[in-house]
């Protein structure tokens, strides 16, 4: 019975993989069982890590907001809850990047925002 030489597709098909995987430390780079296995491992967590990321920034200005609202030396004790409470009241849809933005750049905008708010 003569040889049959496989074609070039599967070979192909484990280049891509391995190249997907060639940053990977010691089998997660070499064995094409363990790339694939990784390779879906590296998916889920990229996907989860997105969601957590917006969350974590949120957090992220949320604190910013609150230190710079809550800080002694400007004459607005406010809390970051009443401040938001009364930004919606008063109809100023800033949202929370955009303050915290304005935080940390421009202090005096967020206090002429803040007093704009109580009166």
């Amino acid at each position: 019975m003569t040889r049959i030489k496989r074609g070039y597709i599967a070979r192909r098909r484990r280049t891509k993989i391995r190249l997907f995987a060639s940053s990977f430390r010691g089998a997660h780079s070499r064995l094409t069982r363990t790339i694939t296995q990784q390779k879906i491992r590296t998916l889920v967590s990229a996907h989860r890590d997105r969601d957590r990321q917006k969350r974590n920034f949120r957090c992220l200005w949320i604190t910013r907001i609150n230190a710079v609202i809550r800080d002694s030396e400007n004459k607005v004790f406010y809390s970051y809850s009443r401040f938001i409470h009364n930004l919606y009241k008063g109809q100023l849809l800033l949202n929370r990047k955009i303050l915290a933005q304005i935080a940390i750049s421009n202090i005096n905008s967020l206090y002429m925002i803040s007093n704009d708010i109580i009166k």
